[in-house]
């Protein structure tokens, strides 16, 4: 599995996982639906965050994670193998990886395969989509080796 990764971090975030890193969970939440990707990820704080959590989710306050997936203008062909773009908060990561009794390295890979399925088409919207999606992303991680996501 070949990723292509943009990384670019504009967070004062003490802890932010290394680029490899973050190549090697994008490459198990592909692996199997993708030959080779590309996508970038930006690592922002919580203004940037609630800021782009209000202009494309009308929702207000900050967010773990945005996926923007990628969509060719009509009439162009799709430049395969760019999936799209994922905004990670890192201040919310971590806040959720404490209330939630998770290592830090655990909810990022957490949230970056969650990203990238969502980048590929999967969503939560109703109760089977999650219990699917959630199953999907426990897998991934289990073969990562971390526990599984949803479980306290």
């Amino acid at each position: 599995m070949k990723v292509k990764l943009a990384m670019q971090r504009a967070s004062a975030a003490s802890w932010l996982p290394a680029k490899a890193e973050v190549k090697r969970w994008a490459a198990a939440a592909l692996k199997g639906r993708r030959k080779q990707a590309g996508l970038s990820l930006r690592i922002i704080d919580e203004a940037e965050s609630a800021d782009l959590n209000g202009r494309y989710r009308g929702k207000a306050g900050p967010t773990n994670v945005l996926s923007f997936p990628f969509e060719p203008p009509p009439g162009l062909p799709d430049p395969q193998p760019f999936i799209g773009d994922l905004a990670i908060c890192a201040p919310v990561v971590a806040r959720e990886a404490l209330e939630q009794g998770k290592s830090l390295e655990a909810h990022w890979a957490h949230l970056v395969v969650h990203g990238i399925l969502h980048l590929l088409g999967h969503d939560h919207l109703d109760e089977a989509e999650a219990r699917e999606m959630e199953a999907l992303e426990t897998r991934i991680l289990e073969d990562l080796g971390f526990p599984a996501p949803y479980e306290a």
